[in-house]
């Protein structure tokens, strides 16, 4: 079976809703389902987390991390970092699990490169997508952040199946684009039941048009993809030496500003990488 080929079979099995994945994330998936309910409260969210011990030991750290311990204040219970963090910045460390598991079982070294990288970039995007909701296109930067950490999750499952399809990663890049992205995507994304509106988002960026100046959550994470400093291993991306998008934020923002946000976002970057290194 040849690349696009291979392509073409994962998609089919993706839009019908049959996607192999390693039981944890099975089991991540449910608990991402439940916390979606908007009347899944603290109490309900803490036990939820208790039921899996990485996801309740990452969650107390994310809690006591400097992003959410303003005031130096250690705690040790689930339910006081669910109630410090809230159900939303969990839901984003759900998905940060799932898609970091995707490829759990992957044993051949140079897939294990390419997921490895795969993260590292989808952690620059989603800590810049945050910044960028936060000061330029004034999004809700939880709803930017959860979009950038899911943004590449077609890529993640087409490299978990890399060992069943040899020479799946033979080729262009351009044939990823044309051919597997879109199609395996949108089946992994509607398979862990991602909210609408961060879809549309993520659709956005696989078209690649984009309003200037930036105002939408989907222009946010267009932009944050064109601004991170680690390319994604599966296509290349103009990085944060763009000029586009250097001229996007400093006339639309004040010049420097481009500078102040890469530093805000590598500060939190490093955070999001060491919290949620699974």
């Amino acid at each position: 079976m040849n690349r696009l080929d291979a392509f073409k079979s994962i998609a089919a099995q993706a839009s019908r809703g049959e996607l192999t994945f390693p039981t944890s994330v099975t089991a991540a998936i449910k608990l991402q389902q439940a916390l979606s309910d908007p009347d899944c409260h603290i109490d309900a969210a803490s036990k939820l987390v208790q039921a899996n011990p990485l996801l309740a030991a990452r969650t107390v750290a994310i809690a006591n991390s400097v992003a959410y311990n303003r005031s130096g204040n250690e705690i040790s219970s689930v339910r006081a970092a669910v109630q410090r963090m809230g159900v939303r910045t969990l839901q984003s460390l759900v998905a940060a699990l799932i898609v970091r598991q995707i490829g759990s079982a992957v044993t051949d070294p140079l897939v294990k490169v390419k997921l490895a990288q795969l993260w590292e970039h989808t952690a620059h995007v989603a800590a810049l997508a945050q910044v960028i909701a936060r000061r330029v296109t004034r999004v809700d930067p939880e709803t930017a952040l959860f979009a950038g950490i899911v943004h590449e999750v077609g890529g993640f499952y087409m490299l978990s199946r890399a060992p069943d399809f040899p020479g799946i990663l033979d080729g262009e890049p351009e044939d990823w684009l044309e051919h597997g992205e879109q199609e395996i995507g949108r089946g992994v994304l509607k398979k862990l039941v991602i909210p609408e509106a961060v879809l549309a988002s993520v659709e956005s960026l696989w078209y690649g048009f984009r309003a200037l100046p930036p105002e939408t959550l989907g222009d946010t994470l267009l932009l944050a993809n064109d601004l991170a400093p680690v390319e994604s291993p599966l296509y290349e991306s103009p990085g944060a030496t763009s000029p586009q998008a250097a001229r996007t934020i400093d006339c639309d923002m004040g010049e420097g500003t481009l500078k102040s946000i890469m530093a805000e976002s590598a500060a939190e970057v490093q955070s999001l990488l060491a919290v949620l290194m699974l």
